[in-house]
């Protein structure tokens, strides 16, 4: 994963932090200057600065964990496959005429063992963005990817998902060259596969371009990643007629990987670095790393079968609540 020093890109909430943290340096560069001895209030700057991080990110409202799921230099599906595989080797096109920069995919090897990884790619700049639809697949993307899948299933090898979109394209053509379709082709496929796949929304899970790639017999979730029908945005607009109401409908869409938890539509929560993802590239690959392995370590010991039935049992249960009569 690439270490180049960048100037930091600072959302609202953590200007406080950067002008603590400026007057740090500012202080260590004058008392070098000036041969002073400063140290014992460098420390103490520096304790105060650790935990007003601690502070502002344990606390984050759903609308400042939406911007850090957006963070231009959150780590993307490339960034974690190269980050986390032994070997990885993309494959292109759905065999149909298409190769959708939007969504990605390959062979690699996970831990020794040889998968199957796709996902969204979102650019890295204005140029990338629009040369990859800022990670919002077309029809020829989710067919790419089920291409990919079947051929998983044909060599045994699990399937590794990353989940991060805004949602599918929504364009006039997408609905020309069948966007429903696909995604739904993909919804109904991914159940019949006999081998075992592990969804994980790395930045922003929106609607249905999500659930294109979203069933798997485990789904996991970065802390400040969102997963959502509709972006606050969007909902804000049908709801009230109003966008800059966002912040209010991200906390009625419930869409923090907490929020989730707790509704039982995750299975678990991949905890970042403090100063999320972006902050600790290297720190957030690895326990990514992690986590797919254990969990594919646990569900190698299933057959076929009962992967494939513990996913439709798993899917079936979502949403699902009785009311209580009082």
């Amino acid at each position: 994963m690439a270490t180049i020093e960048r100037k930091p890109l600072l959302l609202d909430f953590e200007k406080p932090l950067m002008d603590l943290e400026l007057r740090i340096d500012q202080i260590r560069e004058l008392a070098t200057e000036n041969g002073v001895d400063v140290s014992e209030e460098i420390r103490r700057l520096e304790t105060r600065a650790k935990s007003l991080r601690q502070e502002i990110f344990s606390s984050l409202s759903p609308a400042q964990r939406l911007q850090l799921a957006r963070h231009p230099r959150r780590p993307s599906t490339f960034d974690y496959i190269q980050a986390i595989s032994d070997e990885w080797l993309e494959l292109h096109g759905d065999r149909r005429g298409v190769d959708d920069p939007a969504l990605v995919g390959g062979v690699a090897r996970l831990a020794g063992r040889p998968v199957v990884m796709l996902g969204q790619q979102k650019g890295r700049d204005t140029k990338d963005n629009i040369a990859r639809n800022f990670g919002m697949a077309s029809p020829g993307g989710y067919r790419k990817a089920m291409r990919l899948m079947d051929h998983a299933n044909r060599f045994g090898m699990p399937i590794i998902t990353f989940i991060d979109t805004p949602g599918a394209w929504s364009g006039i053509q997408a609905e020309h060259q069948g966007q429903g379709e696909a995604i739904a082709y993909n919804l109904r496929e991914m159940f019949r596969l006999d081998v075992p796949i592990i969804c994980t929304v790395i930045g922003e899970g929106g609607s249905g371009g999500a659930l294109g790639i979203g069933v798997g017999d485990r789904l996991l979730m970065f802390e400040h990643s969102v997963y959502t029908v509709a972006t606050p945005e969007a909902c804000a607009a049908i709801l009230w007629k109003d966008a800059s109401k966002a912040p209010q409908a991200a906390v009625a869409l419930k869409i923090t990987s907490w929020d989730l938890k707790n509704l039982g539509i995750i299975d678990s929560i991949i905890p970042e670095p403090v100063g999320g993802a972006h902050s600790d590239p290297v720190t957030a690959a690895a326990t990514l790393k992690q986590a797919l392995v254990d969990n594919l370590d646990e569900l190698s010991k299933l057959s076929s079968s009962e992967l494939r039935e513990r996913r439709y049992q798993k899917f079936r249960q979502l949403g699902k609540f009785s009311e209580l009569q009082h």
